[in-house]
Formats: structure tokens, sequence, C-alpha cells
């Protein structure tokens, strides 16, 4: 065998252990996470539901998920441990904000696109009448299909529920 012919093996072991090396990896780091629990931490399950830690056991996390319902869950199901700002921006709407002095993102593009219209290039050619290009001529032969379409529908006779073509 020559070099070409074992390459494309070396490349697909390669890239296996690769692959579980890095799923590994994640694994230890999802692992180290549950670890580290503490009741009064914020949490969504792999299910997507928040909740915040009441109790930790070995294999098991009782969830408080709202007043008067407490959920067991294994460990397993926990898809992330949030911080506290983060949990209650998701869970309460609380805003922590870090940036007091950031710009504000408008709602609507009209105030980024503001200039001075009248000066502009574009301005100016907006001014001139619309290039007719044609369209209206579509649009009256699509009406006439439309009336013939109309026309044919109108001439066969309505079927009813009773009736069928079949004999």
């Amino acid at each position: 065998m020559n070099a070409f012919t074992l390459l494309p093996f070396i490349v697909l072991i390669a890239a296996m252990f690769l692959m579980t090396r890095s799923a590994k990896k994640k694994q230890q780091q999802a692992a180290s996470m549950r670890n580290e629990m503490q009741p009064g931490s914020g949490v969504r399950t792999i299910g997507g539901m928040y909740a915040t830690v009441k109790e930790v056991h070995e294999d098991t996390v009782l969830l408080d998920a709202g007043p008067g319902v407490e959920l067991l869950f294994a460990k397993n199901a926990i898809g992330a441990v949030l911080t506290d700002d983060e949990y209650n921006r998701i869970v309460h709407g609380i805003e922590h904000d870090l940036k007091s002095d950031a710009d504000i993102v408008p709602d609507d593009v009209s105030s980024l696109t503001e200039t001075d219209e009248a000066d502009s290039p574009a301005a100016a050619a907006s001014d001139d009448k619309a290039v007719d290009l044609g369209k209206k001529d579509v649009a009256e032969e699509g009406t006439e299909a439309a009336e013939a379409a109309e026309a044919k529908a109108d001439d066969e006779p309505k079927k009813t529920d009773g009736d069928s073509d079949a004999k």
C-alpha cells in the first residue's frame, strides 16, 4: 500500500480522536458545573424550565419552581447554572444595567437614516416621476385570465355532497 491509500484512514482516525476528546471535555465541564450548584442558585433544566435550587443531593436536586411548587430532578437534567443577574433578567425581567452610559438602540430605522434630505442627490432624484415599467399590462392580462376562469367555473354544474360521478 502506498501513502495515498492510508491518508484517508489516518485523517478519519484523527477526526474521531478530536471529536471524542472535545465531547469528553464538554462532559467534564457539565459535571463540574452541576457539582458547583448550591441552594439558592438559579438553574435551567434541559427541558427549558427555570427554577431555584432548594437542596442538592448526590444524584438529585430539589428545585423550587414557584410558590409551593417543589420538583425533584436528576442532576443530569440540569442544563445550566445561571448567574444571579442572568436568572433575574430571564425569570423576573430585572435588568442589571452594567453600561449606564451605553447608547440606546432605536426601535425603528428612521432615526438612523435622518439626514439633510434636501441637500442629497437622492432627494432630488426622488422628485422625478416614477418610470412605468409596463406592469399595468401584465395586471390587465391577469385580470382577463381570472375572468375567463370564473366564466368556465360558472358553466360547469355544481356538485353537492350527495352527487357522485362514480356509478
